[in-house]
């Protein structure tokens, strides 16, 4: 498992916007191999910006390789810098290779009882 990550100061008071541009985006990442999960993840606010993360689960390093050199990608990301700047600099990526996980997305949640 493969796990890529997005780390992006977000403008104080732009950060409506910025989940915005998310919601309504075309990612295509269904249409890629070993795609599993993706979230967007809102962190802690600092004096100048709040954190944010795109969080992108990968069964394995070269299912994600494979989608940064696809089509897909490349239309996804077309918007990219479009429009008033919402963010500080650019994103920071981080990458990271599961050693191990521990799950329990089969166990039945107490609503579905």
């Amino acid at each position: 498992m493969f796990i890529a990550m997005n780390r992006f100061k977000v403008i104080k008071g732009e950060e409506a916007a910025f989940e915005q541009v998310w919601r309504s985006r075309e990612s295509y990442l269904n249409e890629l191999a070993g795609f599993i999960e993706f979230s967007l993840l809102k962190g802690p606010e600092r004096e100048d910006h709040t954190l944010y993360a795109s969080h992108t689960v990968w069964a394995s390093k070269e299912n994600f390789t494979a989608w940064t050199n696809s089509e897909q990608f490349r239309k996804s990301h077309a918007r990219a810098g479009q429009g008033k700047p919402l963010s500080i600099g650019h994103p920071e990526f981080e990458g990271f290779e599961a050693v191990l996980v521990d799950d329990n997305r089969s166990v039945p949640s107490a609503a579905a009882e």
